[in-house]
C-alpha cells in the first residue's frame, strides 16, 4: 500500500497519516502496537519525549526490518530542564530511539517555554541545519504563539499539529488562515473525540447519513470514523491517530479507499461541528 504524502515548506515530503503513540499509549511499551501498525502499512510514526515510551518506539523500528528511508519519525520537545536545549534534548531522543535523524521534530506545548519561545525556536533552526531533524515544526500553538517565532525565525514551522475535528474546525479558522499563509501543514490529533467523547452530538446524525451514503457508493462497508478521517484528509490535514487493535488501524488507513464527501457533505459537518464547541484536551499557553 502507498500512503500519499502532504509538501512541506522546506520540500520535504510526509505522509498524510501517523500512528500516534501517545494517549492510551503514554507511558506504555509500545513495542507490539509500533509493530503492528507498520506491518498493517504505517509508515509515519509520531511520538514524543513527552509520552515517556521513546525507547520502545526505538525498539519497534529496529524489529520491523523496514528501511529507515521508508519510515516518517515525528517526536516533539518536552519542556526543558535547566541546563538543556532543544538540541540537547533531540539528541537524547536520539539514543533512545536509536536513530542519527527524525524526520519532524516539533516543540509540543508553547505553554512549556513561556517567555523562550523564540530562543527554543533558534535551537530548533539549529537542530534542523545541523540535520537532527529533516523537518521542524510546533504543537498546541495559536496565532499569537506562531507570530511569536515567525517574527525572527530563518524557517517557518513546517507542521502545526492541534486538536482538530469538527467541534473545534470553526475557533481554529483564524489559526488555519495563517498556516495557509505562511505554507504550514495543519496536523490534527484527537480527529476521532466526537464519535465517543460527545455521544449524541448533534454531530452524529450528520455522519450517520454520510457514512450510509458512502458505504452505498462503494458497495463495501465504511465506518464512522472513516467519514472523519475522510473529512480531515479532504482538507489537506496531516491525520494522527492510534489504536491498539489491528482492524481499526486497516480501517484507518483503508480511508484512502472511501469515496469523496461531496462538498455538501464538508459543509454539513463544519455546520453541525459550529453548533457546539468542544474541546477535549487542554494545555497550558
Amino acid at each position: 500500500m502507498t500512503i500519499s504524502t502532504l509538501t512541506l515548506n522546506d520540500g520535504s515530503q510526509v505522509p498524510w497519516i501517523a500512528f500516534g503513540t501517545g494517549t492510551a499509549l503514554r507511558d506504555q511499551d509500545v513495542r507490539n502496537p509500533v509493530e503492528s501498525a507498520i506491518a498493517n502499512g504505517f509508515t509515519h510514526l509520531d511520538g514524543a519525549q513527552m509520552y515517556n515510551n521513546e525507547e520502545s518506539l526505538g525498539m519497534a523500528i529496529r524489529a520491523c526490518g523496514t528501511q529507515r528511508s521508508a519510515l516518517f519519525i515525528t517526536t516533539k520537545l518536552n519542556g526543558l530542564q535547566p541546563d538543556q536545549t532543544a538540541k540537547t534534548a533531540l539528541q537524547v531522543s536520539l539514543k533512545k530511539l536509536g536513530l542519527e535523524y527524525v524526520d519532524l521534530y516539533l516543540v509540543h506545548a508553547p505553554g512549556h517555554h513561556a517567555g523562550r519561545l523564540k530562543e527554543v525556536w533558534k535551537m530548533m533552526e539549529e537542530c534542523k541545519r545541523e540535520g537532527l531533524a529533516k523537518s521542524i515544526g510546533v504543537s498546541n500553538f495559536d496565532v499569537a504563539h506562531l507570530q511569536e517565532i515567525l517574527e525572527s525565525a530563518e524557517f517557518p514551522p513546517s507542521v502545526n499539529q492541534v486538536e482538530l475535528h469538527p467541534y473545534v474546525w470553526k475557533s481554529l479558522q483564524p489559526v488555519i488562515a495563517l498556516h495557509k499563509e505562511h505554507g504550514i501543514v495543519t496536523s490534527s490529533y484527537g480527529g476521532l473525540s466526537p464519535l465517543f467523547r460527545v455521544p449524541g452530538g448533534p454531530l452524529d446524525p450528520v455522519i450517520e447519513k454520510i457514512r450510509e451514503r458512502l458505504e452505498s457508493t462503494r458497495g463495501q462497508s465504511v465506518s464512522v470514523g472513516q467519514v472523519l478521517i475522510k473529512w480531515l484528509q479532504q482538507n489537506d490535514i496531516l491525520v494522527v491517530t492510534t489504536s491498539s487493535k489491528a482492524d481499526r488501524m486497516r480501517d484507518y488507513l483503508d480511508t484512502a479507499n472511501v469515496p469523496e464527501l461531496t462538498a455538501e457533505e464538508v459543509e454539513s459537518i463544519e455546520n453541525a461541528g459550529a453548533q457546539h464547541y468542544y474541546k477535549f484536551l487542554v494545555l497550558s499557553n
